[in-house]
């Protein structure tokens, strides 16, 4: 059977006639430059900062001759993630990770922009004018002075949003319009409505009833009328569900038919640039027919007044009258989905309190006008007039949230489809002057996920090379710190906790290579000072001094005496013996006054052999922790014994500060959890405040964990020291505490 219906090639009714220099020119003599428009991330937008992305794309536009046309092109095309499993060094739970959102829906956003030039005839065309509609085009030449001070005017106009800081514009060149012969181009994309990949040509229906694109099916939703325009626009709204009664979540005032809208569409932004003076000029004789028609019809005498108030805006605030259109193409493959795609692009709009305007009459030639280049085919009669500032602010003015360009990070996912992300909060932030350092507070109630996000963030972080200490309560890193030794086969993962059956036990004298810097030999002989005195009592410069040298003689001797085991028990035999004689013959006599090396090895006897607390220096296990790259110190169990809990935190403190100082380039990670557990040692206060103000210069980071707000506020050190040198803070679910934000705050 004959196919009856009108039939014609693309060839016959393409609009376009060349693409020269990155400029696409049509058949009536149009030059438009095509950009791809960068825009900021969903829900990283304040209210001040969309006024101010108005404001440029205002004074953009404002540079533009007239008989312009703006078309701003967003693209929503729903595809499905795959998984990066080609990574050979990939851990069995970072290929899970991948596995488990191997197909996860998701929406991708593309932006374009195009700016037209056109002539005063062609901007005022009606659609039966259209070059759908033509039989012949005639091509047109283009004046080249014209299109000279076009093409400064398009420069300008990306200089002044890309000075914005806010979007980013790039010119796109001819392959990337026209394609290649190993990729199609953006316009053949547009014929096939895929934004990306390969192209198939398709044949376009454009029957009464519907409008096809090889198996899909188009549904066109239109604002072409000030009818149909809420009362009021603006730059940003309240976006309700991440809103609560004290904070504000923002997001343009397009947005329900961009990302929030779920389904393949493309939303179409013009703002066509007539002579302003001619316009208001219009107005003004339209103005004076309706005042001498009013008394035939009050109709006339309200359609004055409104011309007024448009006049009288328009001078009293010396705005530009333009005419604007936007629309919504949205399609499918499957009847039923374009059913409940109607109603959902219906609805969005609504919640704009915009009239929905289900247009099935212009469908095809404001398919045709929305090819890119082919601006200046918009059919008049579908657009209305308005202020630049008024149609600005529909336009959708965020995109996804995108994977950090750096090859170090953390794997999240979108907040709003769970798209995985790859995300750098590390080191990107601060090559891009937004943090001057990588330190972290992590803040969330009890059940908000800290744990469970602690232990992803370390893990990637040691998979990624770096050292990591973590100072815990409550046996959170347990597991992990399990699988790491496993997965090592024992030669990482570092677990220290406190049990009856197996004490926690250290070995401080011990390095694999027998090297002692001046900051191991200080941590030594503080911790001989703890051991020693209590917090109350004054230590002299005498008994420091003398501490001091003994620590450096002992390794002397174990340096030359291999034969020597390092430990707490042979120094302090060697105190006992060899060092007292020596003080004894000295010419200079020191007195115990001085320096009580009676009273010393008296208090220290409990920590040498066969004392209650022999275990805790001697460790046999012979452990060098400046080569393990994951070390947990479980403090829980003796954060109130007045007796282990210093030790242990000077340990800590060694261990840490001995990688910072040695080991040059590596990434380093000091992590402390329920923070307020470990200040309540005076010592590792001062070490936090110390180690937050220095680990930077390191290359490394200091990370406190809490979930009280009362540890910020009440404590000193966290308040001034901790949180004013975290760049980064990690806030989780904040019900709880919603009220409590001005005691943060201030």
């Amino acid at each position: 059977m004959r196919n009856t219906s009108k039939m014609t090639t693309l060839e016959n009714k393409f609009p376009l006639l060349a693409v020269e220099q990155g400029c696409i020119i049509s058949k009536d003599a149009d030059i438009t430059v095509a950009f791809e428009v960068e825009l900021p991330e969903l829900y990283t937008v304040t209210d001040a900062e969309y006024e101010a992305i108005h404001g440029c794309w205002c004074k953009a536009i404002k540079v533009l001759p007239d008989f312009c046309v703006v078309h701003k092109q967003d693209w929503f095309i729903k595809e499905k993630y795959t998984p990066e499993l080609q990574k050979e060094d990939m851990s069995f739970l970072s290929r899970s990770f991948e596995r488990h959102f191997n197909e996860r829906p998701y929406l991708k956003h593309t932006c374009y922009l195009y700016l037209t030039k056109t002539t005063k005839e062609r901007n005022r065309m009606q659609s039966n004018f259209s070059t759908l509609c033509r039989g012949h085009i005639i091509p047109k030449e283009l004046d080249k002075e014209t299109a000279g001070k076009f093409m400064e005017a398009a420069e300008q106009f990306e200089r002044i949003m890309n000075d914005s800081g806010f979007v980013r514009l790039r010119r796109l060149s001819t392959d990337e319009i026209v394609g290649t012969e190993k990729s199609a181009g953006l316009i053949e994309r547009y014929f096939s409505l895929m934004p990306e990949g390969n192209a198939t040509l398709q044949d376009i229906d454009l029957s009464a009833r519907e409008m096809r694109i090889g198996d899909n099916r188009l549904c066109l939703h239109t604002l072409s009328d000030a009818e149909d325009m809420p009362g009021k626009v603006a730059t940003d709204i309240r976006y309700e569900k991440l809103s609560t009664d004290r904070s504000d979540c923002r997001l343009s005032f397009a947005s329900p038919v961009g990302l929030l809208l779920s389904c393949n569409h493309i939303y179409n932004q013009y703002v066509l640039i007539d002579n302003s003076e001619e316009n208001l000029q219009k107005f003004e004789k339209s103005a004076r027919n309706m005042q001498s028609l009013s008394r035939y019809s009050r109709s006339n005498s309200i359609n004055r007044e409104w011309i007024d108030r448009y006049l009288n805006e328009a001078h009293s605030y010396g705005l530009t009258s333009v005419r604007a259109h936007f629309n919504v193409m949205a399609w499918s493959d499957d009847a039923e989905e374009l059913k409940h795609i109607k109603n959902d692009v219906g609805s969005q709009l609504a919640s704009m309190e915009c009239v929905p305007h289900h247009n099935t009459i212009d469908c095809p030639t404001l398919y045709w006008a929305a090819m890119p280049g082919n601006a200046a085919d918009f059919p008049a009669e579908e657009s209305f007039h308005t202020f630049i500032e008024q149609a600005v602010c529909l336009f959708t003015e965020e995109t996804n949230y995108r994977s950090s360009l750096s090859p170090f990070g953390i794997k999240m996912v979108d907040r709003l489809t769970g798209k995985p992300l790859h995300l750098d909060i590390s080191d990107l932030p601060m090559k891009r002057g937004i943090t001057t350092n990588r330190n972290k507070f992590v803040l969330g109630p009890s059940g908000s996920g800290k744990s469970f996000f602690m232990n992803h963030l370390v893990r990637q972080y040691w998979e990624q090379g770096a050292h990591v200490v973590l100072v815990d309560t409550g046996n959170s890193y347990q597991g992990l710190c399990e699988m790491i030794r496993r997965k090592t086969n024992g030669a990482d993962g570092v677990y220290f906790t406190y049990t009856e059956e197996k004490p926690i036990s250290f070995n401080p004298f011990y390095t694999d290579d027998y090297v002692y810097d001046v900051e191991k030999k200080d941590s030594i002989k503080t911790l001989l000072l703890t051991l020693w005195k209590s917090e109350d009592d004054k230590v002299t410069k005498t008994e420091s001094g003398e501490l001091g040298s003994a620590v450096n003689a002992y390794i002397e001797r174990i340096r030359a005496d291999r034969s020597i085991v390092p430990s707490f028990n042979t120094f302090y035999e060697y105190m006992r013996d060899d060092y007292r004689r020596e003080l004894a013959q000295r010419d200079i006599k020191v007195e115990k006054s001085d320096f009580n090396i009676d009273n010393m090895l008296t208090t220290m006897r409990q920590y040498y052999r066969g004392g209650r607390y022999d275990f805790l220096l001697n460790s046999t296990e012979n452990i060098d922790l400046l080569g393990k790259r994951f070390i947990v110190f479980e403090i829980d169990s003796i954060k109130e014994n007045r007796e282990l809990f210093p030790v242990v935190t000077i340990i800590i403190m060694e261990a840490f500060i001995n990688k910072m100082r040695r080991l040059k380039g590596v990434r380093k990670q000091l992590i402390v959890e329920e923070a307020w557990k470990a200040l309540s040692s005076a010592n590792m206060a001062e070490y936090l405040r110390y180690m937050y103000k220095t680990v930077r210069k390191y290359y490394g980071e200091a990370i406190v964990v809490t979930q009280e707000v009362d540890d910020i506020i009440s404590s000193p050190v966290v308040k001034e020291s901790i949180i004013n040198n975290s760049d980064c803070k990690i806030l989780l679910d904040q019900r709880k505490y919603m009220n409590k934000f001005d005691a943060i705050q201030s």
